[in-house]
């Protein structure tokens, strides 16, 4: 079979596609945004017409992929952690409908916040809502696990969850393509109140999931993906998840232990291997890429009077990605001595683009929030959130996408005026614009800038959902059109946008300023994709 170089999150887009998906369904956040932009772009995927397109939030992309399962085809929805919060109604939701076509849920956590705001482990979900968790330890393992698990959810009719991290994510090793597999054919579900979660179906529903963790479990134990592995001293029992597999071997120039080991990349936890190895050794130590869920669980049901060791213990740092040397040194091993950064390298923060528009409507406001004091600016996830830093210094807060409306919402309702909210185009169609309906239907005295640069700019420059769309969005909701104000970004318009805002500002109502230029990385891009369009 065919043998490509590529990264964990491109391995599982050609797995998806080889695995006969008829749709694809996500919001850009990384580290999972290139999944689906490699389904994109893939061949196969434009030949056979496979949807690809992007949702405007990750409860959409779930939402719209179980629909496409509900007609009895495959489909894929792809999110990062915070993302699946987004989308937790309907993913709790569906492993009690169960599935008719295979339906993957693909969620990327970021151990160590490279890009997000926590780092929270999406396993906690998978046992949360029962379902089967696939965590590969590799690239070709997460070619192959996804490639299985549409069929292994037709097989047990639920949900199948393949978690990956940043460092899978984002690192690349020859992977081996197998059969590509036609689309499955339209077909509804036997029961057609399948997905009617009326009390009287959805008591029946989820007993039928409670009554399956048993054969779950049994499923985890035949894996070939959880395995485990004899070793010669058993001072020590040592259990890997996931990519946490490959630093343990990294530690041993033949790859081998001499612990007894048991891998997990298949959950519910094997527990047959996990009593076997508490059996055989005086101390378990638990390595996983997140959260303590295994320790946790080795701690309440197989530790007693027996040493459980990992993030929780302190044997593991209980924060940010792990490492060979993280895991060496609880090995008891020679930790290798780290580089040394020389003094004369300076720190250098993130920064926004130099030309960006987001800058000139932060030196406006600013000069607006010099008159009236500091501490009034909310805003949201975005590049637009650079506005933290110095040299602006303008926002104060960034929770979760769409919390500026709100917040600056229920600070007005406290009392603090003015105050203003700094959303981008993107997060506002996200989950904005509910927030902004509660401003309307109570005629909140607000200020919202919409920060409008027509992509999702922080990810890569995807087409924004609210390209074209926010002043129509914003009249149909209710805001007064007097007051949806527009400008444009640019250094010589500085007295302009400063005389828009201290307008709308002594208004008592509702006001949206949308400050609207491109993002000027998405036009160096557009630029050099027609120069070699042109030159083909």
């Amino acid at each position: 079979m065919q043998r490509n170089l590529l990264l964990g999150v491109e391995a599982i887009g050609q797995a998806a596609v080889d695995a006969g998906i008829s749709g694809v369904y996500a919001y850009p956040g990384t580290p999972s945004t290139e999944i689906t932009e490699y389904i994109q772009n893939n061949k196969t995927a434009i030949e056979r017409g496979i949807h690809r397109e992007w949702s405007a939030n990750e409860k959409t992309a779930l939402e719209e992929a179980l629909g496409v399962s509900y007609a009895g085809k495959r489909s894929m929805a792809c999110m990062k952690h915070v993302g699946l919060n987004v989308a937790a109604d309907v993913f709790m939701n569906a492993a009690i409908t169960g599935i008719n076509g295979g339906l993957v849920i693909t969620v990327a956590d970021d151990p160590s916040q490279h890009s997000s705001q926590n780092e929270q482990d999406s396993r906690f979900y998978g046992k949360f809502a029962m379902i089967p968790v696939f965590e590969p330890s590799n690239q070709q393992e997460a070619y192959d696990m996804t490639y299985e698990a549409f069929e292994f959810s037709e097989k047990t009719k639920l949900p199948v969850m393949m978690r990956i991290t940043t460092r899978l994510a984002h690192s690349r090793a020859g992977v081996v393509q197998k059969q590509l597999q036609p689309e499955n054919q339209l077909k509804l579900p036997e029961n057609l109140m399948q997905f009617m979660l009326l009390p009287a179906y959805g008591r029946k529903y989820y007993q039928n999931l409670l009554d399956k963790q048993g054969w779950l479990t049994e499923l985890s134990e035949e894996s070939k993906y959880n395995h485990f592995s004899e070793g010669t001293d058993k001072s020590l029992g040592v259990v890997t998840c996931g990519i946490a597999h490959n630093y343990l071997l990294e530690n041993y120039k033949d790859g081998h232990c001499p612990y007894p080991v048991v891998k997990i990349s298949q959950y519910p936890v094997p527990d047959k291997w996990l009593k076997k190895l508490e059996n055989e050794c005086d101390e378990l130590l638990v390595m996983e890429e997140g959260y303590p869920l295994v320790e946790e669980m080795l701690k309440d049901f197989f530790g007693k009077g027996k040493k459980v060791c990992g993030r929780l213990s302190g044997a593991l740092p209980r924060r940010g990605e792990l490492n060979p040397d993280h895991v060496a040194k609880a090995l008891g091993k020679e930790k290798p001595a780290p580089y040394e950064i020389p003094d004369s390298l300076a720190n250098r923060p993130p920064s926004l683009c130099a030309g960006c528009g987001h800058q000139d409507t932060y030196f406006a406001l600013n000069e607006v929030i010099a008159e009236i004091g500091n501490g009034r600016v909310f805003s949201d996830i975005g590049c637009y959130t650079l506005g933290a830093l110095p040299p602006y210094n303008t926002i104060n807060t960034c929770v979760d996408m769409g919390a500026s409306i709100t917040m600056a919402k229920g600070a007005s309702d406290a009392g603090l005026l003015p105050v203003f909210a700094v959303i981008g185009d993107s997060t506002f169609t996200h989950s904005g614009i509910t927030g902004l309906l509660d401003c309307v239907v109570e005629n909140t005295n607000v200020n919202i800038i919409i920060v409008d640069n027509e992509a999702v700019a922080m990810t890569g420059g995807q087409d924004s959902s609210a390209k074209g769309r926010i002043e129509k969005i914003c009249e149909g909701i209710g805001v007064s059109p007097d007051h949806i104000r527009l400008f444009v970004p640019l250094k010589k318009n500085h007295d302009e946008i400063v005389k828009i805002i201290k307008e709308e500002m002594e208004y008592n109502g509702v006001s949206v300023i949308i400050g609207r230029r491109e993002c000027i990385q998405k036009i160096a891009r557009t630029k050099k994709l027609n120069k070699a369009k042109k030159s083909e």
